[in-house]
């Protein structure tokens, strides 16, 4: 089951501009939504996340409800696995949620912050201050939790949010948008800070994507096909999230024991997630004493090994073998696979993650500080960790709140987006009637 979009050109016709005038007047009412709450202080935004975080926890009996009808639909049609996970609510998960946007609450509010400034020789004075960004897109698939986090950051951001989470958790989000829009109208709030446009389905979505001077920006999350379909459609600015294809990286110089719960954690403590490792590498060096442990303690974890010959000879009998292949070594796994390949040097573990590497987070396992500054410094990802699991690459794990996405592109936001990235800038100047000569 896939919510990967169709092109603008795919798109049938008869029903077209009835759904280009229900996203555009969604657009409009989040555009003068996101006016209002330019006004608004840090005191109304965070009491505004605090409602909305004991609104979920009063509903989470029916959100759960409206989860199982979800899951329900996505185990008829053949979901997968890793998809099913993200998909399913639970009290505790709808806890976690809310008490991310308690953390919200509690982090500074970007907006208004300086981010430089000086006082020019003829006695201007300049200020480059932050600002929101006015009203953010949302494309993504098959995760709830995606739908508050994106409706938090957004408020205490100062924008407004419509969202498309596409038709594997339409119940769940539905429900969600509902609760979010009630406590923000008892807030004072616009409810159309947050806005749904699930029920337009697929034309909807692109809608969105042409929606350029009221959609500020568009943040797709989700699967590769549907990552490059907004990037490549869209005539709203986007900000890129990525797959994640990452690497751990066992040198020379490693502590083995140290090396050997990061990659299970890495792989292992929840596979379908973009910051989970899907290759490992090893040096020659320690191949001989790392290996056989390590995939004994995959083994235990049900992880089938897709390795090279190197790997096929250590591994203990009962381990989950298949030999590698080259579409191996390029693939994002989303479940307990793990591509392992053994390195002659550093040199060719550099050059093996250059080609394969997604961008997204790389891992070295060293006590070697030369080959940890070689490491970080000639690889080029969002997130570059030295003896530490991939999964820290999260938002909450930087201690930025819940985050929107990961971004692997270059411009403007980097790695976890959260409230920073979610602004821009503006300049004030102030004078005393100076003039230019």
């Amino acid at each position: 089951m896939s919510d990967t979009l169709v092109s603008p050109a795919q798109e049938p016709g008869a029903s077209a501009v009835d759904v280009r005038t229900a996203v555009l007047d969604v657009a409009r009412a989040a555009k003068e939504a996101s006016r209002a709450l330019a006004t608004a202080t840090r005191a109304q935004k965070d009491a505004a996340l605090h409602a909305m975080a004991d609104a979920l926890v009063a509903g989470a009996a029916r959100i759960v409800e409206a989860n199982a009808d979800d899951l329900e639909r996505g185990r008829a049609a053949g979901m997968k696995t890793s998809l099913l996970d993200r998909l399913a609510l639970d009290a505790a998960r709808i806890g976690a949620i809310a008490d991310a946007l308690r953390e919200l609450a509690a982090l500074p509010d970007p907006v208004g912050e300086v981010v430089r400034g000086s006082t020019l020789p003829n006695g201007l004075r300049l200020r480059q201050v932050r600002v929101p960004m006015g009203v953010v897109g949302m494309i993504y698939e098959a995760r709830p939790n995606v739908t508050v986090d994106a409706a938090g950051l957004a408020l205490k951001s100062g924008n407004a949010v419509i969202l498309r989470g596409g038709s594997a958790a339409a119940s769940s989000n539905a429900l969600i948008v509902e609760i979010l829009g009630d406590a923000l109208a008892a807030q004072g709030l616009p409810r159309e800070l947050v806005q749904s446009i699930d029920a337009h389905g697929r034309a909807g979505a692109v809608e969105l994507m042409r929606a350029r001077g009221l959609v500020d920006v568009l943040v797709p999350r989700g699967g590769a096909d549907l990552i490059q379909t907004v990037v490549r459609e869209s005539l709203v600015p986007v900000i890129e999230t990525g797959v994640g294809n990452c690497h751990v990286y066992v040198d020379a110089g490693a502590d083995v024991a140290q090396a050997l719960p990061i990659v299970l954690n890495s792989k292992t403590q929840r596979t379908g997630v973009c910051n989970a490792a899907e290759t490992l590498l090893v040096h020659r060096d320690v191949a001989g004493e790392f290996l056989p442990a390590v995939l004994e303690a995959l083994r235990a974890k049900d992880v089938t090994i897709h390795g090279d010959d190197a790997t096929a000879a250590a591994a203990p009998a009962g381990v989950r073998f298949e030999p590698a292949t080259e579409a191996d070594w390029e693939t994002e796994y989303l479940s307990l696979d793990l591509a392992v390949k053994v390195v002659d040097s550093l040199d060719e573990a550099l050059a093996h993650i250059r080609r394969y590497s997604s961008g997204h987070t790389e891992v070295i396992c060293t006590r070697d500080l030369a080959a940890a500054r070689r490491f970080t410094t000639e690889l080029d990802a969002a997130a570059l960790i030295v003896n530490a699991s991939s999964r820290f690459t999260d938002g909450g794990q930087f201690g930025l709140g819940a985050e929107i996405g990961i971004s692997t592109q270059k411009l403007h936001a980097r790695g976890p987006m959260g409230l920073g990235e979610l602004t821009t800038t503006t300049w004030i100047v102030e004078g005393d009637g100076q003039i230019r000569e």
